[in-house]
């Protein structure tokens, strides 16, 4: 999964679900890499965190090579729920990688180990509780607005975090690329001194809007083959 989404990106993915009329489903703002050019791309492994490692020790007993650990500590901003060890025993697991819809810390360690690990931030103390543990712990993990299971896949880069349904990656990640080739040859373009007014017949587009102001340009993109909003 990750060797496929090697030359995409998040707003590329994002913008392919959009096209497809798949649900958006991106991280909350701030989830993002501990090392500047991380990325994840697999299977996600959801687990809910309650105030122990033990969690994460169970799910990486279940983990298949690749899968990305999805931790739900509920955003909280008083405690970190992911340190040195855990990444480690998850690097050890054949894990890709970490996303926390919460804190990190030993942030020194982590980025010498390598391991991507996306959170909102760093800080230093840990958990001082141990509240009961869902059942469902190791099942479904909220991240934000969204639910995470099994069935998903998580793509991360340095603009953030995305989840989609496992059976629906490939076509997205097809869109994707397609709209990967259509920007960078727009892009092409432009430096070549074609602006992207001219590329995207504006000028058509004013014309047409002023005969019909329900008209949208992403309509007129869709109609001549632009993509540039999605």
């Amino acid at each position: 999964m990750l060797k496929d989404f090697a030359d995409l990106s998040t707003p590329l993915i994002a913008d392919a679900c959009v096209r497809l009329g798949e649900p958006l489903r991106a991280a909350p703002a701030g989830i993002l890499p501990v090392v500047p050019g991380g990325r994840v791309a697999g299977r996600a492994l959801p687990t809910r965190h309650h105030g122990s490692v033990d969690v994460f020790l169970e799910a990486f007993g279940h983990a298949e090579p690749g899968d990305v650990l999805v931790v739900d500590n509920a955003g909280r901003d008083d405690e970190a729920c992911i340190g040195d060890l855990a990444v480690l025993e998850a690097e050890a697991a054949g894990v890709s990688g970490v996303v926390v819809w919460g804190l990190h810390r030993d942030t020194p360690d982590l980025v010498e180990i390598g391991l991507p690990v996306f959170s909102y931030g760093r800080h230093a103390p840990g958990p001082v509780r141990v509240d009961p543990r869902d059942p469902d712990a190791l099942v479904t993990a909220r991240f934000g607005d969204h639910e995470v299971t099994g069935a998903d896949v998580v793509f991360g880069d340095d603009d953030g975090v995305l989840f989609v349904t496992a059976a629906r990656a490939a076509a997205v990640l097809e869109a994707a690329r397609g709209l990967f080739h259509t920007e960078r040859e727009q892009a092409r373009r432009i430096r070549a001194g074609e602006t992207l007014r001219a590329q995207t017949r504006f000028d058509a587009y004013l014309a047409d809007r002023a005969e019909d102001p329900s008209y949208t340009f992403r309509q007129h993109l869709r109609r001549i083959g632009g993509a540039i909003e999605e």
